[in-house]
């Protein structure tokens, strides 16, 4: 059922969006040197790598961590990156991971293959029994501001707690806080 749902609700957006992806496609390409998309090993279900679309927000050449680790993240930023990291735009192309099975609307957020400390504290949990998702329980509870315990913590709590019921309450508050802009790193 939530396969399913994934899918029809990502047929309709990726439909929808289509011509705002196009637009911030562009801009990327117009406003930094390089591609427009940046591909992230990411940790998906059973800790397994794959790669996963994001509209380029950094500059080339940025190291691949987590924000929070670089020195300086506002110096790596592209022209246009604040503005696509607060609005969120740098997410849709996620709609493909969703599309391809790699990702879901709602799940824990993909681990960057690097994050050791967050993979294994979430394998220890059994939350990487999970398919990662666009967004999730932590993210409506403080995205960027949570300390990885306190993620994993409400990673494993969804995974408790998961339903479609949850997975549509947890998909209106993502677009509450997308609107308002909480919790967002720059």
């Amino acid at each position: 059922m939530k396969r399913l749902f994934d899918l029809a609700l990502a047929i309709v957006a990726s439909v929808v969006l289509a011509l705002p992806i196009l637009i911030v496609a562009v801009l990327v390409r117009l406003t930094s040197p390089g591609p427009a998309l940046y591909w992230s090993d990411r940790v998906g279900r059973r800790n397994r790598i794959f790669r996963m679309p994001k509209f380029r927000s950094m500059r080339m050449g940025t190291p691949a961590v987590a924000t929070h680790l670089l020195a300086n993240p506002a110096a790596h930023l592209t022209p246009i990156g604040p503005f696509l990291r607060k609005s969120s735009l740098d997410e849709l192309p996620q709609l493909w991971s969703i599309l391809v099975g790699d990702m879901s609307f709602v799940g824990p957020r993909p681990a960057l293959f690097n994050q050791d400390d967050l993979i294994a504290l979430r394998t220890a949990q059994g939350v990487d029994a999970l398919v990662p998702g666009l967004t999730g329980w932590a993210q409506v509870n403080g995205r960027d501001e949570l300390p990885i315990p306190q993620k994993v913590a409400l990673d494993a709590e969804y995974l408790r707690r998961r339903s479609l019921w949850f997975d549509i309450r947890i998909l209106w508050l993502t677009a509450a806080k997308v609107l308002r802009r909480d919790g967002v790193s720059h």
